[in-house]
């Protein structure tokens, strides 16, 4: 079959892949000049398959009103962005802060996130790819021991998928980040995934989307997708600004723009553009720095290492899809690997960045059929994008080839909102 993909982001270039190896003539469309230029080019670089939760929790809504008066609150909301579409989304996600839909949301995610980390394994092996990949874990840091004594829930969680984790004390926190170390008196101890890992989620992209073309995959850059053409109950064509691309299926992995082109066809899926800032530091010093991941559980930002780089990851701000970068978001993230990595990087000469997470209600991704018989979506994936990208995008390629995918889609699709 000739399949279109739509976005050129790490789900799209994933999704050409897989179904490039499966015998199809593919060809990715993408608005910018290179691939994984927005979403997919500054994340917070954490393969996090174990540390994995919605947004969506019990007491999210009393801690959001706390957080409206802090200055470092993980969460914020723009002014600028309170309009009807947001206040519809974060409705339908304070819905979803029930320990019930906690836990059905937490097990569907948790579900791609190992299949994922299966996945990339598997083609790490295939193909040689150079993205500062580390295999080392991710400790979600505690400060606060009565915290830290409140995991019982998700541990249950944990063991309920399968998902290998182990609840480390402070000693244990140093032994597999020697850098903490420096300060002792930061943190309590620790929640450790030792099946996470990290990686520069523009260079895995980029790389492999090398490889698609080397195999066949056509990429058409520099050409903005702006409508699809319904024809019964599918899609003929996709409108770009370089002309009409005909295709037998077409996939849209659009992430934030996702709703804007399935709005016309009567499908309306809540995906919100959540905004996130990362820092990336030059290393100073290599022996003060994080081995691979740590989340800092109060302030909710990843500290990551590349190989000579530290990426640091944090707030999440209700924008709508303003793109400016407010030099005041800065703070959380300078603090935190200032606080617990002093020293290990160049602050001075730091990039600063944001970029836009498409959020579900529940924080589950959209993958798989729609009710149009060959348009398909790989959305929707939040914060975890990178973390579940090889999984999403072996499981809607299964789904196309009409084969029976190797975890449950139960809960996965648009369905789910269409009902």
């Amino acid at each position: 079959m000739k399949i279109a993909v739509l976005g050129g982001g790490v789900a799209g270039v994933s999704t050409a892949w897989y179904l490039a190896q499966s015998g199809h003539e593919v060809t990715v469309i993408e608005r910018r000049e290179a691939v994984a230029d927005e979403t997919s080019f500054g994340n917070a670089g954490m393969l996090s398959f174990g540390y994995t939760s919605p947004w969506a929790a019990p007491g999210v809504p009393f801690k959001a009103m706390k957080w409206m008066m802090q200055d470092m609150a993980p969460i914020l909301v723009s002014k600028s962005s309170i309009n009807p579409r947001t206040a519809s989304w974060l409705f339908r996600m304070l819905g979803q802060c029930t320990e019930q839909a906690y836990q059905v949301n937490k097990q569907r995610m948790l579900r791609i996130s190992e299949y994922s980390r299966t996945c990339l394994a598997e083609l790490t092996q295939q193909l040689p790819l150079d993205f500062d990949h580390r295999n080392r874990g991710t400790i979600e840091l505690f400060r606060d021991q009565q915290k830290m004594d409140s995991i019982g829930a998700d541990l249950a969680s944990l063991r309920a998928c399968g998902v290998e984790h182990e609840v480390i004390d402070h000693a244990g926190c140093v032994r597999h980040e020697p850098a903490l170390a420096n300060v002792p008196d930061k943190f309590v101890g620790g929640l450790r995934f030792p099946q996470d890992g990290t990686g520069d989620c523009n260079k895995f992209t980029k790389a492999l989307a090398r490889h698609a073309a080397d195999a066949g995959v056509g990429f058409r850059l520099n050409t903005t997708i702006e409508a699809l053409e319904k024809d019964g109950d599918r899609i003929s064509a996709v409108h770009t600004s370089h002309g009409p691309v005909q295709a037998d299926a077409f996939v849209v992995a659009l992430g934030s723009y996702t709703p804007m082109l399935l709005n016309p066809l009567g499908l309306r899926l809540p995906i919100y553009p959540i905004k996130g800032y990362s820092l990336t530091l030059p290393i100073l010093d290599a022996d003060r720095a994080p081995q691979s991941t740590v989340m800092d559980e109060a302030f909710k930002v990843a500290v990551t290492r590349f190989d000579d780089r530290i990426r640091v990851g944090g707030t999440a701000e209700i924008a709508d899809f303003d793109l400016s970068l407010k030099e005041k978001r800065r703070k959380p993230t300078e603090f935190v690997v200032n606080d617990l990595f002093p020293g290990a990087g160049d602050l001075e000469n730091a990039s600063f960045w944001c970029g836009l997470r498409p959020m579900t209600p529940d924080s589950v991704p959209v993958i798989g059929e729609t009710p149009l018989r060959n348009l398909y979506l790989n959305t929707g994936h939040g914060t975890l994008g990178w973390t579940m990208s090889q999984g999403s995008a072996r499981l809607v390629t299964d789904v196309i080839n009409g084969r029976t995918p190797e975890i449950s889609t139960d809960g996965l699709s648009i369905q789910r909102y269409l009902s």
